[in-house]
């Protein structure tokens, strides 16, 4: 059984006024399978919103590496490393997303799925560099959870279960976890802006305080990743109703190699384009690259708990601006306040 840790209790409640990311999104991903009930979205070279179960119910604001020496350098993957964002197939809505020192000292490989059954985002890191230099680093993953829509009001904590530590978040009935299959050496949970791991690592390069509960408020949860042993390692994500819901699926999903997962998440998708006819070779110079790519991206708008309910897109205008847009373009569900793009939708998926 999981054991929730709650002292000590992180400083500086409640967190600066939460904010959504920007909605200028480079890519999309979900699986295809209606057992997959979650949704991510790139954008600034990181993950930025998360939508579990529905797609209008975006339940993060970001997730991002942060690379430091532990002495001399600190860098923020969104605001200090050069990012580039495509689909890794032809098929498939599966992300890579290469984050590289301007000093081209070392890059970080992500590819992003979701489980091809589960609620759970699925990413594989690997580090590549010069490994006398990739040996003095240290790697940490911060995560800013909005659940049930909303900055303020979630509560996080250190999480332990069979010798192994990882980072759970909950508000309400929604659930999450956070863990990979490396061990974690720290862990953190603060307040934004006041007691967050960012704060600390950008200040002293490491994380000081070991905070292991932030409670009601604006937070951000941080890990630093053991990179001693293997530089490629795979991050979960998982979502639930409960503590041990999320945790069953965490384990459940890190349990099956993340190539099994890759491979039958593209093979959904296979099955789920061929029924598209191919385009006129005659209109089309790409090969309809771009035409299936299109159909696909459509798909991905649509919930899997209501069919045939589309949103107008994965975001939330002016989110990084306005406290007050708590839900953006996800609150207009298909035939609500958005019947130009449902009708759009459902002509070119006809």
């Amino acid at each position: 059984m999981a054991t929730i840790e709650l002292e000590p209790k992180a400083i500086g409640a409640p967190g600066i006024e939460p904010r959504w990311t920007r909605s200028a999104k480079e890519a999309v991903g979900t699986a295809y399978s209606t057992s997959s009930r979650v949704w991510f979205t790139v954008s600034g070279g990181v993950l930025s919103e998360i939508y579990y179960p529905t797609i209008d119910r975006p339940q993060v604001r970001d997730l991002q590496y942060l690379v430091t020496d532990g002495e001399t350098f600190f860098h923020d993957i969104r605001r200090h490393l050069n990012s580039t964002v495509e689909y890794v197939t032809g098929c498939g809505l599966d992300i890579r997303v290469v984050n590289e020192d301007p000093d081209g000292r070392y890059r970080l490989i992500n590819h992003v799925i979701g489980d091809p059954h589960q609620a759970c985002v699925l990413i594989q890191t690997q580090l590549e560099g010069d490994q006398d230099f990739l040996s003095s680093l240290r790697l940490y993953v911060l995560l800013a959870p909005h659940l049930e829509v909303g900055g303020w009001g979630n509560t996080g904590n250190v999480t332990r279960i069979a010798g192994h530590s990882f980072l759970s978040e909950h508000k309400g009935d929604t659930w999450m976890a956070l863990a990979a299959d490396i061990p974690i050496l720290r862990t953190s949970c603060g307040y934004v802006g006041t007691s967050d791991g960012w704060q600390e690592i950008a200040r002293a390069f490491k994380v000081e305080h070991e905070f292991a509960a932030a409670d009601d408020g604006n937070i951000a949860l941080s890990a630093e990743l053991d990179l001693r042993h293997r530089d490629r390692f795979t991050l979960g994500l998982p979502f639930g109703n409960s503590l041990h819901w999320a945790v069953t699926t965490l384990f459940q999903s890190l349990g099956i190699p993340f190539g099994e997962h890759s491979v039958r998440m593209r093979e959904q998708r296979e099955r789920a384009c061929g029924r598209f006819a191919a385009p006129d070779p005659n209109l089309v110079s790409d090969g309809g690259a771009l035409y299936h790519r299109s159909h696909e991206l459509l798909l991905a708008h649509e919930d899997k708990s209501y069919p045939g309910a589309i949103i107008a897109s994965m975001s939330i205008p002016w989110g990084e601006r306005s406290p007050l847009r708590v839900g953006g373009w996800t609150r207009f569900y298909g035939v609500h306040s958005c019947t130009r793009e449902f009708r759009h939708a459902d002509s070119a998926l006809a």
